[in-house]
């Protein structure tokens, strides 16, 4: 006979274990509805409001009012001929979404989304595939397209932001400072204040400094983090 058909050897979880299991699998659900939820919105066929906690990401992301802040001085000025590119900053590319779709903007930009995170797949031809070991690994129509760029290197050290300037100058439709016209590259880089001295060498050219703006986090970070820009706006003054 099959030792387990009596039923007095086959292994109970405790209760409490079972609740957690249950309330995973409840969470897990939830999440891949929102996921759906995500996959409709790029085909346009859903109302609502875009945000990180659906894809349940593993990395760090911006607080919803640092991401708004960050993607309106992108946005402001923009026109028809302004292409925006958004490197390894998913919450911004997603506050972008929102404020294009919510609000009366006239001039409409091109986005693209530069994430190493398949997932964001879902928003077609907005997402590029993009591999920080690689920095110059991408599609020939990028190269010099863009005057509005946000980067925000995945971590502190030399190489990455030295890589990740890379790309950001791969994709620079040009390298001159901001004057009091939108004329030339308007830059974001968000990165730790420890890398404020490569920051400056990387970028130093076209004016990028410290600035007065302190991105915030929705699991808050260890580091002291700085909004690097080579414009002042509304949102910051230079430091």
């Amino acid at each position: 006979m099959d030792p387990l058909d009596d039923g007095e050897d086959v292994p109970q979880l405790p209760a409490d274990t079972l609740k957690l299991l249950d309330e995973f699998a409840t969470e897990k659900n939830a999440a891949a509805n929102k996921f759906k939820d995500l996959k409709l919105q790029s085909e346009g066929d859903y109302a609502g409001r875009l945000s990180m906690e659906a894809f349940r990401a593993s990395q760090f992301w911006y607080t919803d009012k640092t991401a708004r802040t960050l993607a309106e001085q992108l946005l402001h000025g923009a026109s028809t001929e302004t292409s925006i590119a958004v490197v390894s900053a998913p919450s911004v590319y997603l506050a972008l979404r929102n404020i294009l779709r919510d609000e009366p903007v006239t001039a409409r930009p091109m986005v693209k989304l530069l994430e190493y995170d398949r997932r964001f797949e879902v928003f077609g031809a907005d997402f590029v595939y993009y591999d920080l070991e690689h920095p110059l690994r991408l599609p020939a129509e990028l190269k010099s397209q863009f005057d509005r760029i946000i980067c925000d290197p995945p971590f502190l050290s030399e190489d990455c932001q030295t890589k990740t300037a890379l790309t950001v100058r791969y994709l620079a439709k040009s390298w001159v400072a901001v004057h009091d016209t939108f004329d030339g590259l308007r830059l974001i880089s968000c990165t730790g204040e420890r890398v404020g001295e490569i920051i400056g060498r990387l970028y130093g050219k076209i004016g990028v400094k410290t600035t007065t703006f302190e991105p915030e986090h929705s699991k808050g970070l260890s580091n002291e983090f700085r909004c690097y820009a080579n414009f002042e706006c509304p949102a910051w003054a230079w430091r």
